[in-house]
């Protein structure tokens, strides 16, 4: 969902059940465009072969803030790679300095691995601002699908810092100064997927490997408590970070003959947490691909609008 380009439909089977073609909107890169060498790549930031990073800095004499991408996937596949360029640019153009971060995946652990190696990203990053030329107190995340779900997902949880351990990244802060996210599911709880979206994209097959339940334990309180657990909107408080986000997906039921999973990036994600964010004043902006279509615009302009978002929001720290 997070590659640059104009929004082109293109048949993918990444999130569709074995054997079924899902048609999906999706960004395709455009030609030509490929991200720049970083100035950090690969760097170790945890113990699992997948715990690795780059850091492109951008130029100024002043520590930089840092906007963390988070690659999407279903919890089954994606790569720190898969960063748009455009977006890219544009962050190091504004002065914000960006990181790309791989995580385990569902077949490596289950959740909360890909949320917990999220955060051990970001308090790695704060660890080393000094020595990287990083203002730790403005810190964002973004990324698509799976990536901006592991972003609302941190920046809605209390800090997961641990003031009394001896690594000294765990004492780090995982807060956020805000999120902009592509495509994001708010819940990853099939029971309210089912209530919000309809359809069949609670049956989306990507679940059970994600919370590493069999088929007789989907309906299990061990399994419920995982839901919750691992669904952003349930950790929204009052003094959370803004959120900015932006759905392709149609808006609108379901068909009747919709496959598993189809739905699983709809809006009505995005509207369900508005609705819990504009009563406590928390700033939530909510766009869709035909905000910008009627304009004759693409992607390039939802990361000019998400960098101004950062940048507005940085600066009120």
């Amino acid at each position: 969902m997070q590659r640059i380009g104009y929004l082109k439909a293109v048949l993918i089977t990444a999130l569709a059940a074995p054997g079924v073609l899902l048609l999906i909107l999706a960004p395709v890169r455009a030609q030509g465009q490929a991200l720049p060498q970083p100035d950090l790549q690969n760097v170790q930031y945890g113990p699992h072969e997948r715990n690795l990073l780059d850091l492109w800095k951008a130029k100024s004499d002043q520590p930089t803030p840092l906007v963390v991408f988070i690659h999407g996937g279903g919890f089954r596949s994606g790569d720190k790679s898969d960063l748009a360029p455009s977006l890219l640019r544009r962050c190091l153009a504004a002065g914000i300095s960006v990181a790309a971060i791989n995580y385990r995946l569902s077949q490596d652990a289950p959740f909360p691995a890909p949320m917990l190696d999220s955060a051990r990203a970001i308090q790695f990053l704060r660890l080393h601002a000094e020595e990287w030329h990083l203002d730790p107190r403005r810190v964002a995340a973004t990324g698509g699908s799976a990536g901006a779900g592991i972003s609302l997902w941190l920046g809605f949880h209390d800090d997961l810092a641990d003031p009394r351990s001896e690594d000294p990244a765990a004492r780090q802060s995982t807060r956020l100064s805000c999120m902009a996210v592509i495509g994001a599911q708010t819940s990853y709880d099939p029971r309210f997927i089912k209530n919000l979206i309809g359809g069949r994209a609670y049956q989306h097959p990507a679940l059970p490997l994600f919370y590493g339940l069999k088929p007789d334990e989907l309906d299990t309180p061990q399994a419920h408590k995982l839901y919750e657990e691992a669904s952003p909107i349930n950790y929204v408080s009052a003094g959370d970070p803004p959120v900015f986000l932006f759905y392709s997906e149609p808006k609108g039921s379901l068909p009747p003959d919709a496959p598993p999973g189809q739905g699983i990036h709809h809006p009505r994600f995005g509207e369900a947490l508005k609705e819990k964010l504009d009563p406590l004043k928390i700033e939530c902006v909510l766009r869709h691909r035909d905000d910008y279509a009627a304009k004759g615009e693409g992607m390039d302009a939802v990361h000019h609008e998400m960098v101004a978002f950062f940048l507005r929001c940085f600066a009120a720290r």
